[in-house]
């Protein structure tokens, strides 16, 4: 990685965290184990897809989700040195974008238009922290042996709900899970991803494959994000906590329609192609 042009060794903290050598292979090596769950949470889609076409009903099975991922890793034979390398490689994803926010928040614009567009991109590099430092902590306590429970989702569900304003709250979360989700849909669509892959040393053809690839990922990732997001908001509305569990409970949902199986291995297609987006992103970062 280069370091921009007149940094000299006062520079502020986070000026020189952004381009450290050691984060930003940390910060690949999370890219991976982000892959990684992608491509096992494509599986266990296909799993149910599998199952959801069958005349009988299967076993419910592992969480389609990324709490049902990280559970396939930690029943693998290396699984804790592996889900304690996914902490390690999310934290730094995590920290790596967060020194991103601190680097950038000090420097925005004149009040106008471009400083609008530059808090939107924070306010985005802010949420996408928190979503690594989320599946980092999911993923230590993976390995500690405390993986998510659903009945406990379920119960602090209608726990909010129960609180003054809660209903509009949730409601309120599932609006924004729907708002990512579009935002997926709509960076695939414009190809707005392009500016964080550096694909000017890979061949024709392969850059088309991963440029192809990141779209179809980003557009069919942003729709399970949606249906995520109208599922909680739905629940809410209709004071049905049950519902309001995330990926795996939406995409059972799904499994249960005429057409279901198509459905979810499309979302399993879109999983897998967004983790080759990921892997592109590690391999050939924009420095």
């Amino acid at each position: 990685m280069t370091t921009e042009a007149g940094q000299t060794e006062g520079a502020p903290l986070a000026h020189r965290a952004a381009h450290s050598t050691t984060l930003r292979a940390v910060a690949q090596a999370g890219l991976v184990g982000y892959a990684l769950l992608h491509l096992l949470v494509a599986w266990l889609a296909l799993q149910l897809a599998w199952q959801a076409g069958r005349a009988r009903p299967a076993d419910r099975g592992a969480a389609v989700d990324q709490s049902g991922a990280m559970a396939l890793i930690a029943d693998s034979p290396v699984g804790p040195v592996l889900l304690w390398l996914l902490t390690a490689g999310l934290a730094g994803l995590c920290v790596w974008q967060a020194v991103e926010v601190l680097r950038h928040h000090r420097r925005l614009p004149a009040p106008g238009p471009d400083r609008r567009r530059a808090v939107v991109q924070l306010g985005k590099t802010l949420g996408t922290a928190l979503v690594y430092g989320f599946l980092a902590v999911s993923a230590a306590r993976v390995a500690l042996g405390r993986g998510s429970d659903p009945a406990a989702d379920t119960r602090a569900v209608r726990g909010v709900l129960a609180w003054p304003g809660g209903q509009l709250l949730v409601v309120a979360v599932g609006g924004v899970v729907v708002a990512i989700g579009l935002y997926h849909v709509r960076k695939g669509l414009r190809s707005d991803f392009l500016d964080e892959i550096d694909l000017s040393t890979v061949s024709p053809a392969l850059c088309t494959v991963a440029h192809r690839a990141s779209q179809a990922g980003f557009v069919l990732k942003g729709v399970a994000l949606v249906l995520v997001g109208a599922m909680v908001a739905w629940a809410a509305a209709t004071f049905d906590p049950a519902r309001a569990t995330g990926l795996d409970a939406a995409l059972r949902a799904v499994a249960a329609q005429p057409h279901g199986a198509w459905v979810l291995a499309g979302v399993a297609v879109g999983l897998t192609a967004f983790a080759v987006y990921c892997l592109t992103r590690a391999r050939h970062p924009v420095d």
